[in-house]
C-alpha cells in the first residue's frame, strides 16, 4: 500500500512502511470479521455493503480467490521449514509478545479451540456454517472460563463450565451469571503459513496441527 501524503510503501501483513519518508513506522491493526457474509447479513440486518464500480473487474478477480492462489508457487524461503505446507491456511494471532498459528482445518475440526497465548486465555471458534471464525479472551473480570460448544446447537451456543452461561458467536452472554456481559474480541489473521512465517519467525504452531 501506499499513502498519498508521502509516497510511503507499508506493507500489507505487519503494517510496517518498508520505504519512503515514514519507513519503520507502523499503522495499529484494528480488529475485523472473518465471516461469511450470510453470517455478517443476519447479524446487521440493515448494514451497507462498499461494492467497488463494476468496471474493475473485481468480481472475476475476487471469485474463488484462495482456491486459486493455492495453485500458485511459492518462491519464499522458510528456512528449510517443514512444520506445515506453504499454502496452509492459517490464523494467526499475536498476543504478550507470542505469536501462534491454527490451522484452519484445525479449527474447524475441533472448534472451539482453548489455548493460552501470552498468558492470556483464549478461545477460537467456528460458527455453524464451518467458514466464520473468531476469536476471544475466555475470561471475565481476570477469571479464565472453560467453554464447551452446546451440542447440536443452531446457531452456535458456547456455555462456559464455571457458571454454565450461555455465550452466542458475538462473544455475549445471553444467559447465567454473566447475562449481558461480553467477551473481548482477540485480533486473528486469516492467511498463508508462509506469509505468516515469513512476518513472525519465532511463531509456535498449535499442537492440534499434528493430529
Amino acid at each position: 500500500m501506499t499513502d498519498d501524503e508521502t509516497g510511503s510503501w507499508w506493507q500489507q501483513v505487519s503494517g510496517e512502511a518498508i520505504f519512503g519518508a515514514l519507513k519503520g513506522q507502523h499503522l495499529n491493526p484494528v480488529l475485523h470479521d472473518e465471516v461469511t457474509f450470510a453470517l455478517w447479513k443476519k447479524e446487521h440486518p440493515q448494514g451497507r455493503v462498499l461494492r467497488p464500480d463494476d468496471s474493475t473487474g473485481w468480481k472475476s478477480f475476487s471469485q474463488d480467490w484462495e482456491e486459486h492462489t493455492a495453485r500458485y508457487p511459492v518462491f519464499a524461503q522458510l528456512q528449510s521449514d517443514s512444520t506445515l505446507g506453504p499454502r496452509t491456511q492459517i490464523v494467526g494471532i499475536k498476543l504478550g509478545g507470542a505469536a501462534k498459528a491454527y490451522p484452519l482445518a484445525v479449527i474447524q475440526k475441533q472448534s472451539p479451540i482453548k489455548d493460552t497465548l501470552g498468558d492470556v486465555p483464549i478461545i477460537i471458534a467456528v460458527a455453524e456454517d464451518k467458514k466464520s471464525l473468531r476469536a476471544f479472551e475466555s475470561r471475565i473480570d481476570g477469571q479464565p472460563l472453560e467453554f464447551f460448544a452446546k451440542p447440536e446447537s443452531q446457531p452456535l451456543r458456547l456455555v462456559d463450565a464455571q457458571t454454565g452461561s450461555e455465550w452466542d458467536f458475538t462473544g455475549k452472554a445471553l444467559s447465567g451469571k454473566y447475562q449481558g456481559r461480553e467477551l473481548k474480541k482477540v485480533y486473528a489473521l486469516k492467511d498463508y503459513w508462509f506469509d505468516w512465517r515469513i512476518y513472525n519467525p519465532g511463531t509456535q504452531v498449535y499442537p492440534g496441527a499434528g493430529e
